[in-house]
């Protein structure tokens, strides 16, 4: 099981999938349309580390993190 966070004002509560590949994690949100839009612009981090490797593999107990952009002055 892998934990998926979303941070800032995407304001949703975690949620845990099965999925072996940062891959799989982009299918499963892509069709959850409270979070799809968000992906074209968001950063991802696995365990704090950030990645665009969609073939990362994933084990039980990762996660994955978006972030969408910020603006602050």
């Amino acid at each position: 099981m892998v934990t998926v966070e979303f941070l800032g004002p995407i304001g949703l509560e975690d949620m845990h999938v099965e999925a072996s590949t940062l891959g799989d994690v982009a299918r499963i949100l892509q069709n959850d349309e409270r979070v799809s839009a968000w992906l074209a612009t968001s950063a991802v981090a696995v365990n704090d580390e950030l990645t665009s490797n969609l073939s990362k593999p994933l084990k039980n107990g990762d996660k994955v993190s978006l972030l969408p952009p910020v603006c602050g002055g």
